[in-house]
């Protein structure tokens, strides 16, 4: 018992020694390799369709159409009986309620269907998804320190990521199996000092063309863990 307890605590701190012997960016290039090996997410062309599950709101069943080639984008999503589609097509923004154009002010207003709103689902969405691939992206600050922490009960390798005031400003930190380097969850907050913002888990994986995508996401708030919602890639 004595020599597995001994070759136990070994291991781990062989995982310790190799975490602290990468940069940021060396993690960072290994998660990418492990989630997008054949580095495809750049002209990745393809469907994802998702159910997200909230606690005090009916499920959404929302659909993404994407091509990062040619930048398009189009988002249809169910809310109780609407059919909402948000399209962003060479340079083009438009929405649909119900497959029409024809979308009075006040629907425009209740549903949230407008060009600024179709951008940030673009963002959120892209982001969301095109993890760890997005924190390639110009104004992201991959800070050089990578940690050894607990995250959901097990040892992880952790990696703080800030942005570029003209892109962001909340503080990010990214969790990675310390064996495979795969992405397995999150964490921001708008100001660390108030613990404030929210963490994320990831469990499962479904690859489609050749992308690890996480197959169940939760959302979870820093300060009581209060149980926000969850994605489900379908």
């Amino acid at each position: 018992m004595q020599k597995i307890i001994t070759l136990s605590v070994f291991l781990f701190s062989l995982a310790n020694v190799s975490g602290q012997n990468l940069t940021g960016k060396e993690l960072l290039q290994k998660s990418i390799e492990y989630h997008d090996p054949q580095g495809k997410w750049p002209v990745f062309k393809g469907g994802l369709h998702l159910v997200e599950t909230r606690p005090d709101a009916s499920d959404r069943k929302t659909h993404l159409h994407l091509n990062n080639k040619t930048a398009y984008f189009e988002l249809i999503q169910h809310r109780d009986e609407n059919e909402l589609v948000h399209v962003l097509e060479n340079g083009e923004c438009f929405q649909l309620l119900n497959k029409s154009r024809d979308i009075s002010g006040e629907d425009r207003e209740q549903h949230k269907l407008n060009c600024d709103r179709t951008y940030l689902l673009r963002n959120y969405y892209l982001y969301l998804w095109g993890l760890p691939m997005k924190l390639k992206d110009t104004g992201t600050q991959v800070h050089d320190e990578v940690g050894n922490t607990e995250f959901q009960g097990k040892q992880v390798l952790s990696l703080k990521v800030t942005y570029d005031k003209a892109v962001g400003k909340d503080t990010w930190y990214f969790y990675f199996n310390p064996d495979n380097y795969a992405l397995v969850g999150y964490r921001f907050f708008h100001d660390e000092t108030k613990n404030d913002g929210e963490y994320i888990t990831l469990e499962g994986e479904k690859t489609i063309k050749g992308i690890r995508f996480p197959k169940n996401r939760k959302w979870f708030t820093n300060q009581d863990e209060k149980f926000l919602g969850e994605d489900i890639l379908e």
